[in-house]
């Protein structure tokens, strides 16, 4: 089923931006810390020791900013620089995560947006382009009609 195309409203934003940026950060690195090592190598992700982001969900109004210590994702606090902040819609950030769209040509229809360090932005693609997300769907959960075959 192709994800349908849509915006939030802008109030979302609007009230997105006014509010705790803190609690979604924490689910982010969170998530990434459990897939540290199960589905992306500490190895791989070497190159991003040090390094902060942020990821800018522009329809929701949230800027989730977080750092790479080398050893686990953090939040990052204060007004620290980061290195690469990667923006788009919400459901953008969907489509990449499913694989429905590529970032290629989401970057070059300018519905994602790279600013900072366009290497780190390179490296960053290419290590989430090498992630096999299916690893993160329960084998229950890809086919609902599953234990209907087996009867």
């Amino acid at each position: 089923m192709k994800l349908p195309e849509f915006e939030l409203p802008a109030l979302i934003a609007r009230v997105g931006a006014r509010l705790p940026q803190l609690p979604p950060t924490l689910a982010l690195v969170s998530a990434l810390n459990l897939g540290l090592g199960r589905i992306v190598s500490r190895e791989t992700l070497e190159p991003l020791a040090g390094r902060a982001f942020a990821i800018r969900v522009l329809d929701a109004g949230l800027t989730l900013r977080f750092k790479y210590d080398g050893r686990r994702f953090q939040p990052l606090f204060g007004t620290a620089a980061v290195a690469l902040t990667v923006s788009a819609r919400l459901r953008d950030f969907i489509a990449l995560l499913t694989r429905e769209e590529d970032p290629d040509a989401l970057f070059f229809n300018r519905r994602l947006l790279m600013e900072g360090d366009t290497e780190l932005g390179l490296l960053v693609k290419n290590t989430v382009d090498g992630i096999d997300f299916s690893q993160l769907v329960p084998e229950r959960l890809k086919s609902p009609l599953r234990p209907l075959r087996q009867a």
